[in-house]
């Protein structure tokens, strides 16, 4: 069975992808050092993403107690809300085609126009004008 490990990188005070040139030979060093069978990098709008695959879970778990692992992670754009790291593949797979717009909603859109209430003008009839005493 394989054993992934994900780290994804959010962009934050500066792009993600400006942490990964820094510190991302570091990490895949460390991960090929302690084991890794396969790494993967993945660029997205949003951030980075990093897959390794390991043999077992010890090894996986090994590789992310490494001081300069926690050094790397420590160092993202934003570490508070910026950084994800979990057993398994992930990430957001990110379509290739920007999503077409939304259908409008049809029920309750918009408010009716309000009824008017229909006015009648009358006018007065007309009349020849009198003539007196011809």
């Amino acid at each position: 069975m394989d054993h992934w490990l994900t780290i994804e990188v959010l962009d934050g005070t500066f792009p993600a992808s400006d942490w990964r040139r820094s510190l991302g030979d570091h990490l895949t060093e460390a991960a090929i050092t302690n084991g890794a069978e396969h790494w993967t990098w993945h660029q997205h709008h949003w951030g980075v993403l990093l897959e390794i695959e390991f043999a077992d879970d010890e090894r996986r778990d090994r590789f992310r107690r490494l001081p300069a692992v926690t050094a790397a992670l420590d160092a993202v754009p934003d570490p508070e809300r910026g950084l994800l790291v979990y057993p398994g593949r992930g990430g957001g797979s990110g379509s290739r085609v920007p999503r077409g717009p939304r259908p409008l909603p049809m029920a309750g859109a918009g408010a009716l126009p309000v009824p008017q209430e229909e006015r009648y003008t009358l006018l007065a009839e007309s009349e020849p004008p009198v003539t007196q005493g011809v």
